[in-house]
């Protein structure tokens, strides 16, 4: 039950921070690229593996240091 409660955890705050990232860049980009830049089909997948790798980086990084400081136990 607990290590589902971990996964869980994980879960959420990789999609908080995939949502968080994707909603600023998405404004960033059309500011300084134009509105045109995300409908191509390579730069559209470019700014999602983008987002997907900066998600689990700092996923990954949250729960180490939760793990670090002992709120997480696995």
């Amino acid at each position: 039950m607990e290590k589902s409660l971990i996964i869980v955890f994980a879960l959420v705050i990789f999609s908080a921070i995939g949502f968080a990232y994707s909603v600023f860049l998405k404004s960033y980009v059309k500011t300084s690229f134009g509105e045109k830049w995300l409908l191509v089909w390579s730069n559209r997948l470019y700014f999602w593996q983008s987002t997907i790798f900066v998600s689990a980086a700092f996923t990954f990084l949250i729960m180490y240091l939760l793990k670090w400081i002992d709120v997480l136990n696995f």
